[in-house]
């Protein structure tokens, strides 16, 4: 039996806000800029529409990951180091052995996210979170642009 649909809203998209946010890493890890986002959708009003974000960097990248337990973000950082090692022999090392591995963790993982708004909140699941996730060893500084696209309050 297929999927159960819930009602159907629509809406014009009237706004498209647009802010970036700076974020500061202390090197391989993740960051949850969850906060951050609801409050830039609280910013611009957003009702209903989505949330845009875009990393501007080729070696981090944006997830959505469970947000209860730490440990799950130590693993996710086991498996991308597994399955992008710094002694892989990779050609590109131009900043580093840690440099092609993170343009690998990258590639996997992904640079933009759209989340829905619904009723003004992020649709995000009971224990979903957004974050940043380093994938160099060295604290970077990093640029996330949000943008929210529909209707305002």
């Amino acid at each position: 039996m297929p999927g159960t649909l819930s009602p159907v809203r629509t809406a014009p998209v009237a706004t498209v806000a647009t802010a970036t946010l700076t974020v500061a890493t202390k090197g391989e890890g993740f960051v949850d800029v969850t906060d951050e986002a609801r409050r830039f959708v609280e910013a611009a009003g957003g009702r209903h529409g989505t949330l845009l974000l875009f990393m501007r960097h080729t070696s981090a990248s944006l997830t959505i990951q469970e947000n209860a337990d730490p440990d799950v973000r130590t693993d996710l950082v086991t498996a991308l180091d597994r399955l992008a090692p710094r002694d892989a022999g990779w050609v590109h090392d131009a900043e580093g052995p840690d440099d092609m591995p993170a343009h690998v963790k990258t590639l996997l993982t992904g640079v933009s996210l759209a989340v829905p708004v619904v009723g003004g909140r992020l649709a995000l699941g009971t224990w979903q979170g957004i974050y940043v996730a380093e994938h160099r060893a060295r604290p970077h500084r990093r640029e996330v642009v949000l943008q929210f696209l529909g209707e305002t309050a």
